[in-house]
């Protein structure tokens, strides 16, 4: 049972977290909808506890906004993926791919982000020409990496003088 309510919970926290929920009205009904796409999928089958949740276990180490945003981009990507074989006729499919459609246009940011990452990874790190051009940066990047670094000091930092635990 707990299981078939982590797609309401992942849909919940990406609405609520990036401000889509205008009311508690609208969450109930996107509630309803989801129910209603259960019912479509047979999601009480037994087998959909085996090998545990899909992606609320992967939302727990993406704590920042910025990283969020970029995950939760990419986990929206994949139900709508999943919701275009189904019957778009039927009301609920239609309201829960629209609020998804939303969101993904408010996470455009995050898709950017995560075709970069993609991208990253399609990079033949053996041809000569990109490890030319990767030492040329390699500088660079970690002059980056220092700002990042030294960033995440300085916030730490003032955290402790602001915090008084």
């Amino acid at each position: 049972m707990a299981f078939q309510n982590y797609s309401l919970f992942v849909l919940s926290v990406i609405m609520i977290s990036f401000g889509h929920v205008e009311n508690r009205l609208n969450l109930l009904q996107l509630q309803n909808d989801i129910d209603k796409l259960k019912a479509d999928f047979n999601s009480s089958h037994s087998d959909v506890a085996d090998g545990g949740p899909i992606f609320t276990e992967r939302l727990k180490s993406w704590t920042e906004r910025n990283e969020k945003e970029i995950i939760l981009s990419q986990i929206i990507s994949m139900y709508l993926e999943m919701l275009e074989s189904t019957d778009r006729s039927k009301d609920h499919v239609r309201n829960i791919t629209e609020e998804l459609y939303t969101l993904k246009k408010s996470l455009s940011d995050g898709s950017k982000k995560m075709e970069d990452l993609k991208d990253l990874t399609k990079l033949r790190m053996s041809d000569l020409k990109v490890q030319r051009k990767a030492v040329n940066e390699l500088f660079s990047v970690l002059q980056k990496l220092g700002d990042t670094s030294s960033s995440h000091k300085r916030k730490r930092s003032q955290f402790q003088r602001l915090c008084k635990c």
